[in-house]
């Protein structure tokens, strides 16, 4: 069973910066896209962020250009850098892939934004 396990999550200030990263278990990682999901107090989970297997990315309209997703084929490993971060961001972060990839949802990571 294929498991997605995230970590980097944190405290930081308005304006602030954190690095996610997700690790996954499937040696298939490679051949679909992946992307990060949060969920922020009372509201659905959204899509932040994917990417194809091949590279192509797109974010959730909420971004405003703010975060970069990036993959590492090499280590089975999705990234999510997050700049400027706004209190509004704050919520709990997880990773998972699309299609064939698609597993349960793991525990996540929580970001908490506050000054």
């Amino acid at each position: 069973q294929v498991r997605f396990v995230e970590s980097g999550g944190g405290l930081v200030q308005p304006g602030g910066s954190l690095r996610l990263s997700c690790v996954s278990s499937d040696n298939q990682f490679s051949t679909y896209g992946v992307g990060w999901w949060r969920q922020v107090a009372g509201k659905a989970r959204e899509l932040a962020a994917r990417i194809s297997n091949r590279g192509t990315i797109d974010y959730g309209a909420f971004v405003k250009g703010r975060f970069a997703i990036s993959r590492d084929n090499t280590k089975n490993t999705i990234y999510l850098q997050m700049n400027n971060l706004e209190l509004g961001d704050t919520g709990v972060y997880y990773c998972n892939g699309f299609g064939k990839g698609t597993a349960s949802w793991g525990e996540g990571t929580q970001v908490t934004v506050s000054s």
